[in-house]
């Protein structure tokens, strides 16, 4: 299917050229063009079939990478390619989940732009005198009341980039849970050139958190040792456009001295006897 957005420029170019000529002299002049701009807007839009297939496609693609070839292990250390099968089927259900969620709020967003575009040009329109006015900078008033449309193109490509990296947070959370995570490690972009990282983000890199109720805190093998919990944070992707990312960490070896009580420093020293 063609998509024509000139054809919703010209409608809104006409709307423009109407109202600076007559003015508002009544309602049903401006509901007529509201009317017009709002069919015109939506068969400009890219048809939604199309954007569901990139949808899919996208996650899709992230699912293969992730958990068909193995890519999500990267973030769990010692996790073997048996545990991520044995999950697989609840990974699965994560997709069809994210997919859907996110093709709800691409038209969550199409319906406000429409509904931007429309507010804009009832406010402008409603403010023209009777008879008309030559004053009006028409180019200005159609780019003011298109910004919305304008703009959606490139708002449709972040809501996926935003919901993929969401999508690859909850795969790695559900993984951290049934292998059994007793801490993680925050990991942030903020070296990456030009990347618009969260201070606060930046500061959380490198910083171990505990995974609260986890087998190694309940059985008394690990403390806190001044450490928050995950629980008392965002968690990577949680807020938009995040790319941060945990390693969880299984083993206590793999936290830091004080994070391991004399009780866990035993059992360490009693399984590389038992490995020796």
């Amino acid at each position: 299917m063609k998509v024509d957005p000139d054809s919703f420029y010209a409608v809104l170019s006409a709307a423009v050229r109407d109202l600076t000529e007559f003015g508002f002299d009544s309602v049903e002049r401006v509901e007529g063009w509201i009317r017009r701009i709002r069919d015109a807007a939506r068969a400009a839009m890219v048809p939604e079939w199309i954007l569901d297939d990139r949808l899919k496609e996208t996650f899709r693609t992230a699912y293969r990478r992730s958990v068909e070839r193995g890519g999500l292990l990267r973030h769990h250390p010692g996790v073997s390619r048996y545990t991520l099968d044995r999950v697989a089927p609840r990974l699965r259900l994560e997709l069809d989940r994210r997919i859907a969620a996110s093709a709800n709020l691409i038209k969550l967003n199409r319906e406000a732009a429409i509904e931007s575009t429309l507010r804009r040009f009832a406010g402008w329109s409603t403010s023209i005198p009777l008879g008309g006015t030559d004053a009006a900078d028409r180019t200005g008033v159609k780019t003011e009341i298109r910004k919305s449309m304008a703009s959606l193109p490139f708002q449709e490509r972040r809501v996926l980039i935003d919901q993929a990296h969401k999508f690859a947070a909850n795969l790695s959370d559900i993984v951290s849970k049934d292998a059994g995570a007793i801490a993680a490690v925050w990991n942030s972009h903020w070296r990456q050139a030009g990347y618009d990282y969260r201070e606060d983000h930046k500061e959380r890199d490198g910083v171990v958190y505990a995974i609260r109720g986890n087998r190694a805190l309940d059985a008394g093998l690990m403390r806190l040792d001044g450490h928050a919990c995950t629980d008392e944070i965002t968690t990577p992707g949680e807020e938009v456009y995040c790319r941060c990312w945990y390693t969880y960490v299984y083993s206590l070896r793999d936290l830091p001295p004080g994070m391991v009580t004399e009780r866990g420093r035993e059992d360490l020293a009693r399984l590389r006897a038992t490995t020796a």
